[in-house]
């Protein structure tokens, strides 16, 4: 009698079907592959944790080591530094390259084009070691007097040396991301900012 109403139905009253229903053996595929999952990674996690060949208790130990701990502060303190000096030098970079002046475009062009082209070890290299190629870092006018100079070893140290570098290269591939964003704001976004009075810059911020 169902079949035969459901036969008899017209095309304007489709018959009802149950979402939920539909999609329940899809749902519990689903469920299942993710136990599967959570199975398999507590397998390997047990497996890692009892194999004596890690040798866990000298892993701890060194871990908890005084020179380890020490290092894992200054690893974490020239992250913090270099991330936020990079990001303001790579806003300038980035406006530089959106600047209608020609020479600042190529200037930031060809510095984030070396910076993101060389390795980051052979930029840190480098710094380290400026004292072997410019022993003295002075000032003073181009192919004039000097008016004062300092010893580049006193300057540039190897902490020094980590900051700047990071620095650069970090800047390099921020003034991207930046010039990305701001690139990605609609046209009529800015045109309707301005249309209320904001500057283009205080209009690309607003966006």
């Amino acid at each position: 009698m169902n079949a035969t109403r459901s036969l008899n139905a017209s095309p304007s009253q489709p018959m009802a079907i149950d979402v939920r229903q539909a999609h329940l053996p899809i749902d519990k595929l689903h469920i299942v592959m993710w136990l599967l999952a959570l199975a398999c990674l507590l397998r390997l996690l047990w497996m890692v944790a009892h194999n004596e060949a890690f040798q866990w208790s000298v892993v701890a130990h060194w871990l908890s080591a005084p020179s380890v701990l020490r290092g894992l502060g200054v690893t974490l303190g020239l992250t913090a530094i270099s991330m936020v000096l990079g990001s303001l030098l790579g806003l300038v970079l980035a406006i530089a390259r959106l600047s209608r002046a020609s020479l600042f475009r190529y200037i930031a062009g060809l510095y984030i084009w070396f910076f993101r082209s060389t390795p980051l070890l052979v930029q840190l290299i480098f710094l380290y070691n400026m004292a072997t190629l410019f022993p003295e870092i002075s000032v003073g006018l181009p192919f004039g007097p000097t008016w004062i100079s300092w010893k580049t070893n006193d300057l540039i140290t190897p902490l020094t040396a980590a900051i700047i570098g990071l620095t650069l290269n970090e800047a390099a591939y921020m003034a991207e991301i930046i010039r990305g964003g701001l690139l990605s704001v609609d046209p009529r976004q800015l045109e309707t900012a301005q249309a209320f009075g904001a500057s283009r810059w205080c209009a690309c911020a607003a966006s």
